[in-house]
């Protein structure tokens, strides 16, 4: 009876023991994986803090690119203002150039046109011609070939009776040669005929013809006034070669010949 109520007894004592053991590890398990997380859950909340007081790199390149654009704009408009400044002293001085130029392109033109006018005394405004106005006589002298358009008149030097557009005045090689009204130098041209003639528009339609002509004093284009020396009487033509040296004048109306002698001052 006594061994087997020691027995049970050590029976009893392992059990405990080994509930004890059981226990103690439960409670060292426990302990330890409480630990565990305990010291997850502070590594997390360390890493959390550190994330929360890193910047954000969008907050920082929102920041960076602010301050780059507070730094350009403390920068830039200066810079600006000045290169505006430049361009509008540049333009003022270019339009007070232009100024300038225009004012003395329009001065040497006026000059230039005085000038002309001084020289000549006539302007492509002023170029009017009226009968009534009359001419001057182109040269002193005798008429030996009348106007004549309704019947013909003898030609000595070619021997034959025909129509005569001109008035044909005698004169002497180098007689002065004159303007009978005011005008503008139309044509300055030669033939065979009439030598060198020059002809003059008179305006309002009218046109003067100087033919045998020598060493014209005037060009195209330039503008006469009456008494005008136009140039000198040259030798004749052979044409005109019985009748000798003489100045051909012919006066037309939109083209049409008309008798010159009735429009001459008497």
């Amino acid at each position: 009876m006594k061994k087997n109520g020691f027995a049970a007894f050590l029976r009893r004592k392992q059990y405990v023991i080994a509930g004890a053991i059981v226990i103690v590890a439960a409670v060292a398990t426990t302990v330890i994986y409480s630990g565990g997380q305990e010291q997850e859950r502070k590594q997390m909340e360390a890493e959390l803090a550190e994330e929360q007081n890193e910047p954000d790199p969008q907050t920082v390149a929102s920041t960076e690119e602010k301050d780059e654009t507070a730094q350009a704009s403390a920068v830039i408009p200066p810079k600006q203002a000045e290169d505006t400044q430049k361009v509008q002293s540049t333009e003022q001085a270019g339009e007070t150039e232009a100024s300038e130029g225009t004012e003395t392109a329009e001065i040497e033109g006026a000059n230039k046109a005085n000038e002309d006018v001084a020289a000549t005394g006539a302007t492509e405004g002023t170029l009017h011609f009226a009968p009534e106005d009359g001419m001057i006589w182109p040269m002193k002298g005798d008429v030996i070939l009348n106007y004549s358009m309704d019947s013909t008149v003898y030609y000595a030097t070619l021997d034959q009776y025909k129509l005569n557009p001109a008035v044909i005045i005698a004169g002497e090689v180098n007689d002065e040669v004159y303007s009978v009204a005011k005008g503008k130098i139309a044509d300055i041209s030669s033939n065979e005929v009439t030598g060198c003639t020059m002809t003059v528009d008179l305006g309002d339609g009218y046109q003067a013809i100087y033919g045998q002509l020598k060493e014209p004093n005037f060009k195209v284009g330039d503008y006469v006034e009456s008494g005008h020396v136009l140039g000198y009487v040259a030798e004749p033509t052979k044409y005109f070669s019985v009748e000798g040296s003489n100045l051909y004048f012919a006066l037309q109306k939109d083209g049409q010949p008309v008798d010159p002698v009735e429009f001459f001052e008497s």
